[in-house]
């Protein structure tokens, strides 16, 4: 008998594009050998340059998705992207509760696109904190992301260390803070309530790297489902990034996707 699949559901904004959003949370899902059930945020029109619009989904209609999957399909996980409103904020953690979908729940909070245009409207900042930290296993913030939610400056490691822990303190389980600063290698600091670790992998000169948050995420709901503990989970996710961003090809003129299928592809 077959070993039942590991099911991830995936909240984020629709990406034309392809590299963020839905589409890139479904290709990593799938290139790890999970199944990836999709709840619509918000349709966005945008390329490797720039978003050029976006349209919220009904509140209802989220919820709609949320029910439709959760009443037939399940999840073994959760994973949260672009939820542009205070009000979709609100809805999906609703749900979730509703549904005893709290178990795993990865939350990346996607603010600012590739490109600097703007996907997390200023005043859902404060529905994040409060509705959507309490229920993260994880909270997988880049740097200027981690500023923003603890108001704080990062300038060093030990600002990136007191931004997780501050997380982690506003009710998320664990906290990794990802991307490192500006210069030198590529550091991620996870704090799991308990401790402080750094992975680091070498910074690459790439403009393939839209998308690597929303990647880093789903990734990581893979991993976690599958039973890793969040240290070996960022560790696994981070390896996949890494090799997913070495391994892209050109494609646009501007932050083009990662290579999520890597490993399949010859």
């Amino acid at each position: 008998m077959n070993e039942p699949v590991i099911k991830i559901m995936t909240i984020a904004g629709s990406d034309s594009g392809a590299g963020a959003g839905i589409q890139a949370d479904m290709k990593t899902v799938a290139a790890l050998g999970a199944y990836a059930t999709t709840v619509i945020s918000a349709v966005t029109a945008q390329n490797t340059r720039r978003v050029t619009d976006i349209l919220e989904l009904p509140i209802s209609l989220i919820k709609a998705q949320i029910d439709a999957v959760a009443t037939d399909i399940g999840a073994d996980a959760v994973k949260t992207g672009m939820l542009s409103s205070s009000a979709v904020i609100e809805a999906v953690a609703e749900k979730l509760r509703e549904h005893s979908l709290t178990k795993i729940v990865v939350v990346d909070p996607v603010m600012v696109s590739k490109g600097g245009d703007r996907l997390l409207q200023k005043e859902a900042v404060k529905a994040l904190r409060e509705k959507l930290l309490p229920l993260a296993t994880i909270v997988t913030p880049n740097v200027e992301e981690a500023s923003v939610l603890t108001e704080k400056e990062i300038k060093s490691l030990d600002d990136m260390r007191a931004a997780a822990e501050e997380l982690v303190r506003m009710g998320a389980k664990a906290c990794v803070v990802t991307g490192g600063l500006a210069s030198g290698p590529a550091t991620d600091l996870l704090y799991d309530g308990k401790e402080i670790k750094a992975f680091t992998a070498p910074r690459m000169m790439s403009t393939s790297t839209h998308g690597t948050g929303c990647t880093f995420a789903s990734a990581l709901a893979v991993y976690l489902a599958r039973g890793e503990t969040p240290r070996e989970a960022v560790g696994s996710a981070k390896r996949y990034v890494t090799n997913a961003i070495r391994a892209a090809y050109p494609l646009g003129t501007g932050y083009g996707p990662l290579h999520h299928f890597h490993e399949w592809w010859k």
